[in-house]
């Protein structure tokens, strides 16, 4: 049976990202779920709160439903339970509630926001709705007189997003947080919602290129961390954003804006920090050696999640051992040192990907942390 890695190897990540995470930074995911999905994973509030404790026990986050089975009428039995979970969290959990515009989305809007739903998602893939319709319209409009945001999905599985855009760009008012990096369609809104005074992007990604690209278009002010689980980890996903944050150069206070404090504002309606220059450039130099390992765990990521749902990370194991053949390169140059850091991590990771439970997530996060390392490892 596969065993779980060493604990001095998840002890290194542990103290990089101690090192990363300013001392009292308030930490708050901003895209995490409750609840069962129709694809088979599930979430209790008791298993969020442990994976937030494992980056801090004062960590927050936003959560809201699942793609539940559950959800008709109006996502109003899932929604019931969010808002249940985060009442009972001791001010850990905000609830948001997920709207369907095909499905009465103004009137359990306003039935949740009574009842202290802090925000409003959306999921265009899932609910398979473009935003150039009536009721996407109508429920900016109702996060505009309620003073709250909207998460909407924004990555894999979407089309053009211009309607999207149009939409933000005509109610500049209402706070808005792009998912998963805005990959959908990242150059797009980077240009068009450039001007856009609260336009959000959340770091739910698994490639490290994806993120860094984001903060070479947009202000690191208007980047938040979030980590997506069940299909992510908060532990993971801030390792990656910190890393990558101070890749790009930012000081203690640039991270800890994005770990925590710019998604508190947004949701405490004050004023964000005010934006500056990306911070990466358009060009970077590169090391060969580590981008080939990061193009074989992408290439290995894009295998496990496409035999899902639910991903089998067990097919990204013949690209781990192609990463790890660069690792043994007998002539590393200046990339010795991360190479072998990243053959560890990637040896338990191959292990952990025939594992069962809660071992293939845990391989997941060692090839996150094994492809941010490899992209991150030289700083522009």
């Amino acid at each position: 049976m596969p065993t779980e890695p060493p604990p001095d190897l998840y002890e290194s990540l542990a103290t990089e990202l101690r090192e990363l995470l300013p001392a009292g930074a308030a930490v708050l995911d901003a895209h995490t779920h409750l609840g069962r999905d129709e694809d088979g994973q599930s979430l209790e509030p008791a298993r969020l709160i442990e994976l937030l404790d494992q980056v801090d026990p004062t960590a927050r986050a936003c959560v809201f439903a699942l793609h539940d089975p559950e959800r008709r009428p109006a996502y109003r039995t899932p929604n019931d339970r969010v808002l249940a979970w985060a009442a009972a969290s001791e001010g850990r959990l905000y609830p948001f509630c997920r709207l369907d515009p095909a499905d009465d989305p103004v009137a359990e809007g306003e039935r949740c926001l009574a009842r202290g739903a802090r925000g409003i998602k959306l999921h265009p893939r899932a609910q398979s709705f473009g935003f150039e319709v009536p009721a996407a319209t109508a429920i900016f409009e109702l996060a505009r007189d309620a003073g709250v945001p909207i998460l909407i999905h924004a990555g894999r599985g979407m089309g053009r997003m211009d309607a999207l855009a149009d939409l933000a760009l005509r109610h500049p008012e209402v706070g808005l947080v792009l998912a998963h990096g805005a990959i959908a369609d990242q150059g797009m809104f980077a240009t068009r919602l450039a001007g856009h005074p609260a336009v959000l992007y959340d770091t739910s990604v698994f490639s490290p290129f994806d993120l860094i690209e984001l903060f070479a278009r947009v202000p690191a002010e208007r980047i938040v961390f979030g980590s997506d689980p069940p299909y992510g980890r908060p532990v993971g996903g801030l390792f990656q954003a910190m890393r990558v944050a101070a890749y790009a150069g930012l000081d203690g206070a640039g991270r800890a804006r994005i770990a925590g404090e710019t998604m508190t504002a947004l949701l405490e309606r004050r004023p964000l920090a005010p934006p500056s220059p990306p911070r990466i450039a358009a060009s970077r130099p590169i090391s060969g050696r580590l981008t080939r390992v990061s193009s074989y765990l992408l290439m290995g990521f894009g295998a496990a999640m496409g035999s899902g749902p639910p991903p089998d990370p067990a097919r990204a194991v013949p690209m781990i051992a192609l990463a790890r053949t660069v690792c043994r390169d007998p002539d590393p140059g200046e990339d010795g040192a991360a190479l072998a850091r990243i053959d560890e991590l990637l040896a338990a990771a191959e292990r952990l990907a025939r594992g069962a439970g809660e071992q293939p997530f845990m391989a997941f996060g060692l090839l996150m942390a094994a492809s941010t390392i490899a992209a991150t490892e030289h700083h522009p």
